[in-house]
């Protein structure tokens, strides 16, 4: 008979839903996306074009509109969003940079353009403090 995996590692856990931080914004975006699936329509004449209006803004702005779940390990970070799971190690990482909505892990030492498409932005759900020293205790100094 095998013993149990016994893993002894701290890890901070949360969940990330932006439609439900800000009603008013959210329900201000919605009304923007019907406004212009109904004016591809209403030009159109086309329930396709129509119905690919709406495919295409909700893809777009799926990050907005589904949950997000975090989790920072003292292996490394597990982001799964709706449609993908990503795991990176913290060793892939060399400096952070946070912010009022969340924290960008950065593959660079120094600061660089490519930082935003090579980079991973983790957003807060109001644990900034907790997020920011997890990082800053696995990946070193802050830049």
């Amino acid at each position: 008979m095998s013993e149990p995996v016994i893993h002894n590692e701290t890890a901070l856990e949360w969940s990330c839903h932006p439609v439900r931080r800000r009603p008013l914004y959210s329900l201000a975006i919605t009304l923007f996306v019907l406004f212009v699936i109904l004016m591809v329509y209403s030009t159109t004449k086309s329930a396709f074009l129509g119905l690919l209006a709406f495919i295409i803004m909700f893809v777009s702005l799926a990050k907005f509109y589904l949950p997000t779940h975090y989790r920072l390990s003292d292996k490394g970070v597990t982001v799964k969003t709706t449609t993908q799971t990503l795991s990176k190690l913290w060793s892939d990482y060399r400096s952070f940079y946070p912010d009022k909505n969340g924290i960008l892990l950065s593959p660079f030492a120094e600061p660089s353009r490519m930082e935003n498409f090579r980079g991973l932005f983790i957003m807060f759900n109001e644990n900034k403090v907790e997020v920011t020293e997890f990082v800053k205790s696995h990946i070193g100094v802050k830049s």
